[in-house]
């Protein structure tokens, strides 16, 4: 009996200290053990691990929570970053737009009830967003290319319309815009006190969500702006390839590259089950609400604390919703393992590449214009230019997730420029597949201009096989 006692005492204490352990690595008081680049044994490799944050396995809820990008949590960031010889030239940034409200709604359930309406003392919050409204509420449509100037400046709607951005995706890209700030003005002075128009540029698609969350980015850089130095331009492709958007083989990539997808989802019996269920739940039948694309709606939920959906049926659970973000999550690594996404990668973001590799180079031989470039865009803009950078295990754009172009001289040799690329504050330069051989060779924390230049230019096309030396005749290969 006693033995017995011992043994059960033993057991609980056992218990009690598994449980502080996790407790404290949940609350990142003390580090997960890593193994080399700080990736854990169980994990698959993510670039830019981080050990005191990241789970000892694939966990799909902690997956959303980064996907949330919940304002508030503190984030390192390492934009600006170089030997004190080096100056800062000019900065191209890639934003995803903010937190939205979904663009799809599961059939037969409640519309998700949250305001979209800007309020000063609601969370989440930030200093300047009643000043935003303010400055928003006196710009003039002269500032915007067609068709922008029929767009919102901000979001009004007590009820959230669909795709709408929430006063949460503001609040995300005001705090990028003021980092930023921080950073590229009070510290390296980037642009003068008396900037002028041409020296910024500004892109975003024609999206309400788009617009206002590079409006709240450049409120944050750049607070209460001269609306006349100001101008949106609009581009209508959300890969931003203005005038070479026709590319037949990128098509064909990106065809191939669905039916993958499809495969997958196919091959997936827990996923299926799991629609059958939700399905049953809402009362329609398995096809119409995979079509619905479930995910879009419950992450919102979810990034909102939101409960779930029920109906006389029962209820749509956290179980559901693992299921499916975990099957997202492994979309996203088989994709980027394959190179049918890599091919589609390559061709989808050689346009905006090449036009920001163009723009550095003009910089570097002392134009002054587009010092500062925005670039405010979508998730499927943000990822074709990760994976055609070499970035394979760079986790999916979240909400208001920015990719950041450096473009630095060396006041010792003025004529060598060099360049740092950031994601989400990290700097990602040697994992990049031009840079990673550079790093073995230069103790710079940078990349060569020329390496860059020499990936967008040649080695883009190289990487697609065929013996294309140009994008048009890449994109017109045939026999694929």
């Amino acid at each position: 009996m006693l033995f017995r006692n011992r043994f059960v005492l033993l057991l609980a204490l056992a218990a009690l200290l598994a449980f502080v352990s996790l407790s404290l690595q949940f609350f990142h008081l003390i580090p997960v053990l890593a193994t080399k680049n700080g990736v854990t044994s169980k994990n698959r490799k993510r670039i830019m691990p981080d050990p005191a944050t990241e789970p000892p396995v694939m966990d799909p809820v902690y997956e959303a929570l980064l996907y949330c990008n919940i304002p508030g949590v503190a984030e390192r960031s390492m934009e600006g970053h170089a030997p004190h010889h080096f100056k800062l030239v000019s900065v191209h940034v890639f934003i995803r737009h903010g937190d939205r409200y979904p663009l799809y709604a599961i059939p037969k359930t409640k519309r998700p009830e949250i305001d979209c309406t800007l309020v000063a003392n609601r969370k989440p919050y930030h200093s300047k967003l009643e000043a935003f409204v303010n400055h928003m509420s006196k710009g003039p449509g002269a500032s915007f290319e067609s068709p922008l100037h029929s767009l919102p400046l901000y979001s009004s709607h007590q009820l959230c319309e669909m795709g709408e951005l929430t006063q949460t995706g503001v609040v995300q890209h005001l705090q990028n815009g003021q980092l930023l700030r921080d950073i590229y003005l009070k510290k390296h002075k980037l642009l003068p006190s008396d900037w002028a128009a041409e020296q910024l540029h500004l892109e975003t698609t024609g999206k309400s969500r788009t617009l206002q969350s590079g409006l709240a980015l450049l409120y944050g850089f750049l607070p209460d702006f001269d609306w006349k130095k100001v101008y949106f331009r609009h581009q209508p492709s959300a890969l931003f390839c203005s005038g070479n958007c026709y590319c037949p083989l990128r098509n064909q990539y990106l065809e191939k590259e669905q039916r993958r997808q499809y495969l997958l989802r196919l091959n997936n019996r827990q996923l299926e089950r799991t629609y059958e269920e939700m399905a049953r739940i809402v009362d329609i039948p398995t096809k119409q609400l995979r079509a619905a694309n479930p995910i879009d709606s419950l992450l919102c939920l979810f990034c909102h604390n939101v409960s779930f959906p029920c109906t006389k049926n029962g209820c749509i659970t956290m179980d559901h919703f693992k299921v499916i973000k975990t099957h997202q999550i492994e979309d996203e690594r088989e994709r980027q393992e394959k190179k049918l996404y890599l091919g589609y990668a390559l061709l989808g973001a050689h346009p905006i590449l090449n036009q920001t590799v163009s723009r550095m180079q003009q910089t570097a031989e002392g134009k002054k214009e587009g010092l500062f470039t925005l670039y405010s865009a979508h998730d499927v803009t943000l990822a074709p230019i990760l994976s055609a950078l070499g970035l394979t295990g760079a986790r999916f754009p979240r909400f208001a997730a920015r990719l950041v172009f450096e473009l630095w001289q060396d006041r010792e040799k003025p004529r060598e420029h060099s360049v740092r690329i950031l994601y989400d504050g990290v700097d990602i330069t040697f994992y990049t597949s031009f840079c990673q051989d550079h790093h073995r060779r230069s103790p710079k924390p940078m990349c060569p201009l020329e390496n860059l230049v020499r990936f967008i230019k040649k080695d883009m096309f190289v990487a697609l096989g065929g013996g294309s030396t140009n994008y048009y005749e890449a994109c017109h290969k045939e026999g694929f």
